[in-house]
């Protein structure tokens, strides 16, 4: 059983994570920051009495049900809108949601970097962020839970519900989609 202490802990450091993989996953600042905050209310209040060890593989799980929910809603309301628009006379839609707006990076020893160096670091990432973004819903959540949370094939599988043949494809596309994008932009890693 995790204690208050450790369940504290582990939130406090898988926030930022968590709240960037809610961006790339709904492209919407208040949508994410409201899965992210729901996600861990829902580990607190149902799974507090597990073990320390389990609450990475539970939190990843509930945010993506999260992610899933609220993709659902987004489709009810899309409909419901689209279908009362029709009915409303020059109804006019004002244009498509927001882009993805650059996140800010957490800063740690960069203080020995030169500005140079910072500014072709954080443009770089800046990249790799919009192709990821550009990925298929799948792809990415694969991508995001194994190279980014650094989940093994079965805990990711477990996360997203699928088998772990899945996961191998999804994350053997992804990675080859922005190689090549990253590759046409002139950026070998």
């Amino acid at each position: 059983m995790a204690s208050a202490q450790e369940l504290s802990d582990f939130l406090e450091s898988t926030q930022r994570r968590a709240f960037k993989q809610a961006m790339f996953a709904v492209r919407d600042e208040d949508a994410a920051l409201d899965i992210v905050q729901d996600a861990m209310m829902k580990l607190a209040e149902k799974y507090s009495d597990r073990p320390a060890a389990e609450l990475p593989l539970l939190y990843t799980r509930i945010q993506q049900n999260l992610v899933t929910d609220y993709f659902r809603r987004q489709k009810v309301r899309n409909t419901w809108t689209t279908v009362l628009s029709h009915l409303m006379p020059d109804h006019d839609d004002g244009g498509e949601s927001d882009p993805l707006e650059t996140l800010e990076l957490e800063s740690g020893s960069e203080r020995a970097e030169s500005t140079e160096t910072k500014v072709s670091r954080e443009q770089i990432l800046g990249r790799i962020e919009t192709e990821i973004n550009k990925l298929p819903r799948r792809q990415r959540e694969a991508f995001l839970l194994r190279y980014w949370e650094e989940l093994d094939v079965a805990e990711t599988a477990a996360a997203m519900g699928c088998s772990e043949g899945s996961v191998k494809t999804h994350c053997s596309r992804a990675t080859h989609t922005l190689a090549a994008a990253l590759k046409a932009q002139g950026i070998t890693l």
